[in-house]
């Protein structure tokens, strides 16, 4: 395995890492380096499908941010130092990227993001769904079951550590009875073509607004169950975090304009239980990094992922 704290003192590299990914910034540019995990839904426990799935990354982040995602590297090891952008000995593949000013980040924008901000994501969002590939299958409600039911089962363990057990039942609860109540406007959703390769992941963080437009990165690659889906579902992931970070008027403003554009007559009712969804989604993913022996930040993690778990119940009450 790559020893990357030592690759990153040899590049004089700061590392910024995740559950899944270890990320390199340097002055200009970034290499972003996946760990050796298999969670399931998730599988880069080999040097093969790292590579592989560096590859879709950059294919399908070009898609909303082509001019900063400039392709795949191999990263050797010669005589014990690690050589980038050379394939004479590989052991590692990295996504290199040009770096992205902090400042335009919207997560770092949020004290003076406007309401026409919002409505200029809303705009590429919604202009990204209707180009995208139809994905109908992952449309079924069985696969949105299928999603939440995983969601349900892989954060019993924190249930008195970053979620309280009512608010688990009460989630669950809810969400059956939404499956059992609009089972047929899920089928009706695929016949209107809502469901589409989406990004899967549209956080403040991935948010950037450059000289030259929006762009919206870090999309998931590694599993189309997770970007594929209802483009609510999708687009709903950005107003749930803005609510995250106490921006309910920006939130509001951004599916204003997207269920304008849209025209969606079902988009009242499936916005709040997808939100329910992306928040637990979240808190699920931050419960996991207290299990991760090398993340430094457990605290942070487990405060964030029970704010999340609470967000995600308020949700659960709109449904």
């Amino acid at each position: 395995m790559i020893k990357i704290e030592e690759l990153a003192k040899q590049l004089s590299a700061q590392i910024v890492q995740t559950h899944v990914s270890w990320v390199l910034l340097l002055e200009d540019v970034v290499y972003k380096i996946k760990k050796p995990v298999n969670f399931g839904f998730l599988d880069y426990s080999t040097l093969e499908k790292r590579r592989e799935n560096c590859e879709r990354e950059v294919l399908l982040n070009r898609r909303l941010c082509s001019n900063v995602y400039l392709g795949v590297v191999p990263i050797s090891y010669v005589n014990g130092v690690y050589i980038l952008e050379d394939d004479s000995h590989v052991v590692e593949y990295a996504v290199k990227m040009r770096r992205i000013p902090t400042e335009r980040l919207l997560i770092n924008m949020l004290d003076k993001a406007s309401t026409d901000h919002m409505k200029l994501i809303a705009k590429r969002v919604f202009e990204f769904h209707t180009k995208v590939e139809r994905k109908d299958e992952f449309g079924r409600i069985e696969i949105m079951k299928f999603n939440t039911d995983e969601n349900f089962q892989q954060t019993q363990k924190y249930i008195g550590i970053t979620i309280d057990a009512q608010d688990y039942a009460f989630i669950m609860e809810k969400t059956q009875t939404f499956y059992e109540k609009y089972g047929e406007l899920f089928e009706k959703r695929i016949r209107n073509g809502r469901i589409r390769d989406g990004h899967g992941d549209l956080r403040l963080e991935h948010v950037a607004f450059l000289d030259n437009g929006i762009c919206i990165f870090d999309c998931i690659e590694f599993n189309e169950r997770f970007r594929c889906g209802d483009v609510i579902n999708d687009m709903c992931f950005l107003s749930m975090e803005l609510e995250l970070y106490g921006r309910d008027d920006l939130s509001k403003v951004y599916e204003d304009e997207y269920r304008k554009l849209s025209k969606d007559e079902e988009f009242d009712i499936f916005l709040p239980f997808f939100k329910c969804y992306r928040a637990y989604v979240r808190g699920k993913v931050n419960s996991f990094l207290l299990d991760d022996p090398n993340y430094p930040n457990k605290e942070q993690a487990k405060t964030l992922a029970i704010k999340l778990f609470k967000l995600s119940a308020s949700y659960a009450r709109l449904i």
